[in-house]
């Protein structure tokens, strides 16, 4: 497995958001998370994130290293995974060129990192012609394309996405998609949590159901799509 989670215990002072998740997910996979709002979703991902701190019977191994001894900025730099939050938190006053330029900062490959610039650009062509103008005057679609990006740059085994659809005309959803369907086959493993559950279903491999902090189903997306509980709740069935 490239990311094994065991018993993930997460409190916002006392109140308990995550009930003792176990998940796992291998290399080069897409697996999404589902849940009403509220269902701890986002604090999932931000817990993997090391941007909150887990109850201390937790754990969490990526690749063999136990997250638990890694700082946020370290998750990101040494072992190569991502986070795209909710909201995208570009820095508007910068351009689209000095947002990529900040993701790669703690890189040293600076040829590779020209090429994964590059790559960015291939996948997302728009950027490349806003990549002087103001990350804060771009469209929403736009700016969920650099978030994407940025994180493509920033960390590429594993990416976190959360929400990537929200505020996202039906043609431009189904674009992003698409593109980080690319991003997935050149190896970097997918984990997204999404309010759009049937465009998520329909876009990963497995699937996990979320309900108040505790995960309740999960399967082959294929299977959730059919059940009757997930239509019900999450379908629309």
């Amino acid at each position: 497995m490239q990311l094994e989670i065991r018993n993930l215990d997460v409190s916002y002072g006392r109140i308990r958001a995550l009930h003792g998740l176990d998940f796992s997910i291998d290399k080069g996979e897409i697996v999404c998370i589902i849940g009403a709002n509220g269902a701890g979703k986002s604090t999932t991902l931000r817990a993997i994130s090391r941007l909150l701190p887990p109850h201390r019977d937790s754990t969490m191994t990526f690749e063999g290293h136990n997250l638990l001894e890694f700082q946020p900025d370290k998750v990101v730099s040494q072992l190569g995974i991502s986070h795209v939050p909710e909201g995208r938190r570009l820095f508007g006053n910068l351009t689209v060129m000095e947002n990529m330029q900040l993701a790669a900062f703690a890189r040293k490959d600076r040829e590779k990192i020209k090429e994964d610039t590059e790559q960015v650009f291939s996948i997302f062509p728009r950027l490349k012609e806003r990549v002087s103008q103001m990350a804060g005057t771009l469209s929403g679609g736009e700016q969920q394309m650099l978030a994407v990006g940025r994180a493509y740059l920033s960390g590429r085994r594993l990416m976190l996405l959360d929400d990537p659809s929200m505020g996202l005309a039906p043609l431009l959803m189904l674009s992003m998609f698409e593109a980080l369907r690319e991003i997935n086959r050149q190896g970097t493993t997918i984990l997204l949590v999404e309010q759009n559950a049937r465009l998520a279903l329909k876009f990963a491999q497995r699937a996990y159901v979320l309900e108040n902090g505790r995960l309740v189903l999960e399967g082959l997306s294929s299977e959730l799509l059919n059940n009757p509980e997930v239509q019900k709740a999450y379908l629309g069935g």
